[in-house]
This record gives C-alpha cells, sequence and structure tokens, in this order.
C-alpha cells in the first residue's frame, strides 16, 4: 500500500511550525517508553527496538518501509511492529503527528494474560505491521492522552490494558519461526557476531569469513533475511546499546566512544536518525 484514502490526505495539513517531541517512561507500566512527536522533515534511519512499537498517526502522512515493503499511513491506521522488525519512516506532504509506545515482552505478555486471565501461548506477535483500524486508533489516542496528561492510576490502567488487549484480539497471532537453511544459519552467525563486537571495527572480510561466503553473497544474503545490510545493522546495535546507557544514566560523550562511533557529534546524529531523540533527551538524569 503507497496510497491513503482521501480523508486521510485532507487531514494532513497544516500540523505545526516547528518539530516537537514528547519522550516519557511510564511507571505505571514498568517504565514503557512513550512518545507524542510531531515531524515535518525528519527521516529515520533503518532501525528495530527489543520492544513491540505500537502507535497511530494522528495528523499527516508518514511513508515507512517494513519487511521491504514501503507503504503510505495516516489517520486511523495503526504501526504494530514486533520487537526487531527493521523499519524506517519519513514525512510526506507536510509532516505528521503521531503517538507511540514501546512495551517490551514480558509487559505486553502479562498485560494480556491479565485481561484474558489466561497463560499466552507462545510469543505474542501482530502479522500485519501497518493497517487501517479507525475505532482501535481512536482508542489508542484517548488511553496515550490518559497516560501523557498523567491521569489517575486506574483511568489509565483500564484504558491502555483495554486497548492492547483488542489489538492482540483483532491483529494478533504467534511467531512462526522459519525453516532454517545453510544460508540462513550462516547469516545469523554474521548477525550474532555483529552483535559480540559491536563496539569493534569489523570489516566486510571478516564476516564474509564468518559466514562462509563471498562478500557480495552475504551482503545479499544479509539483506535478504533481515532487511539492512550488514553496516546499518551494526549501528542499530550500537544505538541499542547506547540507549541501555543512557537509561542507566551514563554520559553521551563516553557512551559514544564504548559504543564504536568516531565521536560524539557521530553518535548524536545517528541516534537521532533513528530515534527521533537526542542522547541527551532520552537519557535518565
Amino acid at each position: 500500500m503507497d496510497s491513503i484514502s482521501q480523508e486521510q490526505a485532507a487531514d494532513h495539513m497544516p500540523l505545526a511550525d516547528a518539530e516537537t517531541t514528547r519522550f516519557w517512561r511510564d511507571g505505571r507500566f514498568g517504565g514503557m517508553e512513550c512518545l507524542s512527536a510531531t515531524f515535518l522533515t525528519h527521516e529515520f534511519a533503518p532501525h528495530a527496538h527489543d520492544t513491540f512499537s505500537i502507535g497511530a498517526i494522528e495528523k499527516g502522512v508518514q511513508v515507512a518501509t517494513i519487511r521491504g515493503t514501503r507503504e503510505a499511513s495516516g489517520p486511523g491506521d495503526l504501526y504494530l511492529i514486533n520487537p526487531g522488525e527493521i523499519h524506517d519512516g519519513a514525512p510526506r506532504g507536510g509532516g505528521y503527528r503521531y503517538r507511540m509506545i514501546y512495551p517490551d515482552l514480558s509487559l505486553f505478555r502479562e498485560i494480556l494474560e491479565d485481561v484474558t486471565g489466561k497463560p499466552v501461548q507462545g510469543t505474542p506477535a501482530f502479522g500485519r505491521q501497518i493497517l487501517h483500524d479507525q475505532a482501535l486508533a481512536d482508542a489508542f489516542h484517548e488511553a496515550h492522552r490518559t497516560l501523557e496528561e498523567g491521569n489517575g492510576a486506574l483511568e489509565t490502567g483500564q484504558a491502555m490494558f483495554l486497548v492492547l488487549d483488542a489489538m492482540f484480539r483483532r491483529h494478533g497471532s504467534s511467531i512462526v519461526v522459519p525453516t532454517d537453511t545453510a544460508e540462513r544459519s550462516a547469516i545469523h552467525r554474521v548477525r550474532d557476531y555483529l552483535v559480540e563486537r559491536f563496539a569493534s571495527d569489523v570489516g566486510l572480510p571478516e564476516l564474509a569469513a564468518v559466514a562462509g561466503l563471498s562478500r557480495a553473497h552475504m551482503i545479499r544474503a544479509f539483506r535478504k533475511e533481515f532487511h539492512i545490510t550488514p553496516h546499518s545493522f551494526l549501528t542499530h546495535i550500537r544505538i541499542r546499546e547506547a540507549r541501555r546507557r543512557l537509561r542507566e544514566g551514563g554520559q553521551p560523550a563516553e557512551i559514544a566512544l564504548e559504543c564504536g562511533f568516531a565521536d560524539q557529534a557521530h553518535f548524536t546524529r545517528h541516534f537521532k536518525a533513528r530515534t527521533g531523540l537526542t542522547p541527551g533527551q532520552y537519557r535518565v538524569r
């Protein structure tokens, strides 16, 4: 889908005179990260989260590539992105405003089990990452506003619990593990190698040797499996580790060097390209 409805297109301008972000961690949901933001020109580089990325656009249009498919989304569309799924995002036209939450797998499982009263079988996941569900998007926006406004614990808890449960009931499933192959095993060795050595200056011949493939074959197979190049994946892993260290209160300048970036400016540029925030905005003070 690289098109949106006329109603969505008509509702996308104007937004604001400047980009704005509000980021917080909600203690009522175990420190779950939350974001409300307006982006006019900012483009997200390909990245992934260790958590789910769940949200909806309030106004405007975003174009994103997920699982190698490029889609446009607007008001009434939901983002239901599973942990580890590579995606990007860019404004179309005059930009967009959206709301997001990032529940980790254990929190999401806990919410589903609390609401249903039954253990969740398998690993919760969503089969489609962008879809239209106006009623559920509206309910999500309302629940998100109760979090942002700091409303009472019962009101915020009930609203978000019910929305997440409805999302999974309507659009959720369990993860199906793809059949293993020799090539897939080789590429997963490369992935694991990058994860283990994220702070090192890893070279292309080194990765090809790990995979037992030619350099060109390794790059093609890696992109096919993960929808991202090895270099972009390495940057993603470095940013993931930097996020963890920032949550623990680390200093951005030190973290930049510890995570393999040339300097703090290089680190900040890549961090904002993947989170929409500067390291200082994200850091726990």
